[in-house]
């Protein structure tokens, strides 16, 4: 996966040129070369044959190549961009004229030892690239009216499939990106980007006929802020070593809204799918201390009708997104994670409410799930060194430790109940025998359930509970429960000592 995502960057920086340092007034030389240090330093190696004449440098049949020797998956990326020029303008600044169009070849091995071939086409009009600066800041400004990027072939061992097995069409609509580099011990990058609008056709076939996927969309108002920074004089290949070395990336997506619709079938059904949202915001970070990301979609509304359903599924939420956050590199420091799921406004059809409570017993208010978990570990291990993973896989040792857990948040309000809660616990890691296996927590949580023997009342009514569940569950919310402030309210504060012994609401129930 590292080296999929690193290959995608760094094809992403070549087609677009992001490069990093010239003179104060440029000359085409001195940015062709750095171009050349950057893309050599991302992994590939650069071919062209350059020529100059007065304030222009024309480099003829440029390549960029990537081989992975040690990869699993894929075994080399290619981009060909053609004929390429910089001239350098009165103002100091070097125009850079990009062909038409590109191509980008990646070669892999399938799972089940295929050779697999994929050409890429990448094209755009009404553009212009200029890059202005000093040696070490340069800044570079990209604009096209339309760039487009679509499969040109897929080939399995030798064998062209055409675009009734696989079509990949996606077209950008004014676009606009400016980049700011710095060059030192390493390579900063800040990089603003903006595009009106993405659309984009997909469809796969399986050849053999056991299955079709299609999807047509649009994302309108594309954003994207980001930062990062590459180490010098480290293998590129080796992303855990590159982390070390102070590999950097974060940024953040936001689009103003989008439309899709998608079609499959195959051996298990068949079905339709079509979606709305007015707008996501997608944060990202990757560091030496970790992973992170935060996905949020706005006012989304979804339509499915599906062959294993015998009615039409239609849901829509105000908000739906997710968090999470882990470390990647062994550290005898306590680390940070955090998981993060958020559903608010939650509202399904009536034909959907029909099929469980035809006589609509149960409230039909917006539901809302919100739950927010962060907490303290340890990990013993570099995830990402591949050495290690296969040791520790061999040995089936623990690759972490749990130090800490904080429920910062827990909001479940549907259906006419309620239950919040929040709660820490702090774990040692040196009593394994306490609970089994599990370092011994210490701690407590609150819960607040209101409405819950209401619900337990209309789920028993509708049939969908049986009286002697529903008489267990209340039980077990007397055993865990005091009765609170307000009608149907129950109170709960579950403690773990530092004995080990379990509390509910004081009474000792371990």
């Amino acid at each position: 996966m590292p080296r999929m995502s690193r290959l995608i960057q760094s094809t992403a920086i070549a087609l677009c040129l992001p490069a990093t340092a010239a003179l104060a007034d440029l000359t085409a030389a001195d940015v062709w070369a750095d171009w050349k240090s950057y893309m050599t330093e991302s992994g590939y190696s650069v071919s062209g044959n350059e020529e100059a004449a007065g304030d222009t440098l024309t480099v003829d049949d440029v390549v960029l190549n990537m081989d992975f020797a040690d990869a699993d998956e894929i075994e080399s990326a290619g981009i060909i961009l053609g004929t390429m020029q910089f001239v350098e303008r009165d103002d100091g600044s070097v125009d850079i004229d990009l062909p038409g169009t590109s191509s980008v070849a990646i070669a892999f091995q399938s799972e089940t030892g295929e050779t697999i071939n994929v050409a890429i086409d990448v094209s755009q009009s009404d553009h212009s690239y200029v890059a202005s600066g000093d040696p070490s800041a340069l800044r570079y400004v990209y604009q096209a009216g339309m760039a487009q990027v679509n499969l040109a072939e897929l080939m399995v061992d030798g064998v062209s499939l055409g675009e009734q097995v696989a079509k990949v069409n996606m077209t950008m609509n004014e676009v606009g990106i400016t980049t700011d580099t710095t060059s030192g011990d390493g390579r900063s990058i800040a990089q603003v980007m903006s595009i009106a609008s993405i659309d984009y056709d997909l469809s796969f076939n399986d050849p053999a006929g056991e299955g079709a996927f299609s999807v047509t969309g649009a994302v309108e108002g594309v954003g994207v802020d980001g930062t990062g920074a590459m180490p010098f004089g480290v293998d590129t290949q080796d992303f855990n070593a590159m982390l070390k070395a102070g590999l950097f990336g974060a940024g953040t997506l936001t689009t103003q809204g989008g439309t899709y619709d998608a079609s499959f079938n195959g051996p298990e059904g068949s079905g339709t799918i079509n979606g709305v949202s007015e707008g996501s915001t997608i944060g990202f970070s990757m560091s030496s201390v970790g992973l992170a990301y935060d996905i949020v979609q706005r006012n989304v509304a979804v339509n499915m009708l599906v062959s294993a359903f015998p009615l039409p599924v239609s849901f829509n939420a105000a908000e739906m997104g997710s968090s999470f956050q882990m470390p990647l590199q062994k550290s005898q420091d306590e680390q940070d994670f955090g998981l993060g799921l958020t559903l608010s406004d939650f509202t399904m059809s009536d034909v959907i409410w029909s099929l469980f409570d035809p006589s609509a017993q149960l409230p039909r208010e917006p539901a809302t799930i919100a739950v927010d978990l962060s907490g303290k570990a340890k990990l013993l291990l570099d995830l990402l060194d591949a050495d290690q993973a296969e040791v520790l896989e061999e040995t089936g040792a623990v690759p972490g430790e749990l130090n800490a857990l904080t429920l910062n948040t827990l909001n479940i309000d549907a259906a006419g109940a309620k239950l919040t809660g929040s709660g820490d616990f702090v774990f040692d890691n040196t009593d394994l025998t306490t609970f089994d296996g599990l370092p011994r927590p210490e701690g407590g949580i609150d819960l607040q359930l209101v409405g819950g023997n209401g619900l337990l009342d209309k789920l028993v009514n509708m049939g969908l509970l049986p009286e002697d569940q529903a008489i267990g569950a209340r039980m077990m919310m007397g055993l865990f429960a005091v009765p609170g402030e307000g009608a149907d309210t129950l109170n709960s504060r579950i403690e773990v000592n530092d004995q080990g012994h379990v509390l509910a609401n004081g009474q000792r129930i371990r």
